[in-house]
């Protein structure tokens, strides 16, 4: 074991703060990661203060890392002392089960291992995530980044990058699909760019007429305000794909008129109160209403490879690891375009 400085919450109502844990020395199979950027995802906060239950105290959140291996067991292959790599959400899983064969380790039959706040099979405690200045993790777990001017921008793509990637690809959104993105966040940011970025007419659905520049910016063709009943109207029927990414509680029903025949709506967003689906917003048309977690490894990889070769990155801004706190603050506001990320050197 070696110890490691991180930041963590002590309990739900505790502010993040400094502490140092006990990392487990790579074994064979594992690489030793110093951690160079972590992003901020809503699920830290969520799990920080324990909105899910189960939040196993001290918590150490953070699940969109990069880094630089530092460390490679004797069995590790593909990857070496200074390969700058990732780890998103998941550290293991039971790579037995369908799921797991078929590269899909989010759908872990037996349930798959957190970055954070999770069993931890080596050390019999609980994961702890990235706000932190080392992890290792099993080599089938680590991912590989391209050399890049913007590390930092990269981090998010480890969770809100592929949360909005995977469902685009398994509804086959390409050249000539007709996509709406609903929600202009971390995830919706992501989900204009992706769309864009495989050759869809992308639309951001927002709330807020003022996002029109940015969203645009962002890849969007057009910006409908929902709020406009008219505009609304005029977008009904017209989309193969819609993907709704917001998390707080919203009708849904004027979305799903918005997908033609056999359209799909996605729906990655996760609000706290049960969505309510009017049956004839389906029926008629036989439209779909799914939804969608992150990637497995395989799907993460193509995701962060599909990124480099096009340029793709999050917008972000860069804090140190003391303001976390004020971030989390900000992040309850909508405060942040569109992702917080850690700058590991400051702790």
């Amino acid at each position: 074991m070696f110890a490691c400085v991180g930041f963590a919450a002590a309990s739900a109502t505790a502010p993040l703060a400094r502490t140092t844990l006990q990392r487990r020395d790579p074994g064979p199979t594992d690489v030793r990661i110093d951690i160079l950027y972590c992003g901020v995802c809503h699920s830290d906060l969520h799990t920080a203060r324990d909105e899910w239950g189960g939040t196993v105290y001290p918590c150490i959140p953070g699940h969109e890392i990069v880094g630089r291996v530092v460390e490679a067991g004797a069995e590790v292959r593909g990857f070496k002392p200074g390969d700058i790599v990732g780890v998103g959400c998941l550290v293991d899983s039971c790579r037995a089960c369908s799921a797991c064969a078929e590269g899909l380790e989010q759908y872990c039959e037996n349930g798959f291992v957190g970055t954070y706040n999770s069993p931890d099979t080596h050390t019999g405690g609980v994961t702890y995530g990235g706000y932190t200045k080392a992890i290792v993790v099993d080599q089938a777990f680590v991912l590989k980044i391209r050399a890049t001017d913007n590390l930092a921008a990269v981090a998010p793509l480890l969770c809100a990058g592929i949360t909005t990637y995977s469902p685009l690809r398994h509804w086959r959104v390409g050249r000539g699909s007709k996509v709406g993105v609903v929600g202009l966040g971390g995830l919706g940011h992501m989900g204009l760019k992706l769309a864009h970025a495989m050759g869809a007419e992308v639309t951001l659905f927002t709330t807020s007429a003022n996002k029109a520049d940015d969203a645009r910016r962002l890849g969007a063709a057009h910006v409908v305000v929902t709020r406009d009943p008219d505009a609304m109207t005029r977008a009904s029927g017209g989309f193969d794909f819609i993907l709704d990414t917001v998390a707080a509680d919203h009708d849904v029903n004027p979305l799903l008129n918005l997908l033609k025949r056999d359209g799909t709506m996605v729906q990655v967003g996760a609000p706290e109160k049960p969505l309510a689906v009017a049956p004839f917003s389906l029926i008629f048309k036989r439209r779909n209403f799914a939804g969608s977690l992150i990637g497995g490894l395989p799907e993460t990889q193509e995701m962060l490879d599909f990124c480099a070769e096009h340029g793709i990155t999050a917008d972000i801004e860069l804090i140190r690891m003391e303001q976390i706190n004020d971030a989390y603050a900000r992040m309850l506001k909508s405060d942040v375009k569109y992702r917080f990320v850690i700058d590991m050197a400051s702790l």
